[in-house]
């Protein structure tokens, strides 16, 4: 069995095409838009050249799929909380969210769920422990963590639009 191998291609105008061939000889790729969204293709094993998946995903999918991926995704040092009922998760909150210009104080997140933003993330920044008056943008992705309920309910929450 072969290496896999990557390769990338500028795509002008749309961003970067990433190509991936497994030790399986089966090829994957992603396109990296310029707008941070990104299309996922599976190609299929008996023919390499037709896709059999194609998939466009938010920047927010993108990032939780990298999460799935990623060997840190179970890194010791990562908070470990389903062993006290406990998760935390990304919430992207959409541009045409009600709550997009809204304060945080407006959600009364913690109230309705029990669940707490810990953080929000916007663009290349993170923003710790925001406090009611910090005013969230459609975009923004919030690191929410409470009980599985709590945390499923604020995104029910958040994804009001």
């Amino acid at each position: 069995m072969s290496a896999s191998r990557l390769s990338q291609t500028p795509l002008p105008g749309i961003g970067i095409r990433y190509d991936l061939t497994t030790r399986e000889h089966r090829r994957v790729s992603v396109v990296a838009h310029r707008d941070g969204a990104r299309t996922l293709s599976a190609y299929r094993a008996d023919d390499p050249d037709e896709c059999a998946l194609s998939l466009r995903l938010s920047s927010g999918e993108a990032d939780a799929l990298i999460d799935a991926l990623m060997p840190s995704h179970h890194s010791p040092n990562l908070l470990h909380t389903t062993d006290l009922g406990l998760v935390a998760e990304r919430i992207e909150v959409a541009g045409t969210s009600h709550w997009n210009g809204r304060l945080l104080g407006e959600t009364q997140m913690r109230t309705e769920t029990g669940a707490s933003i810990v953080a929000v993330l916007r663009r290349a920044e993170a923003i710790p422990s925001p406090a009611p008056d910090f005013r969230i943008a459609g975009g923004d992705t919030l690191i929410v963590i409470g009980t599985r309920e709590g945390v499923e309910s604020a995104a029910a929450i958040l994804g009001r639009e």
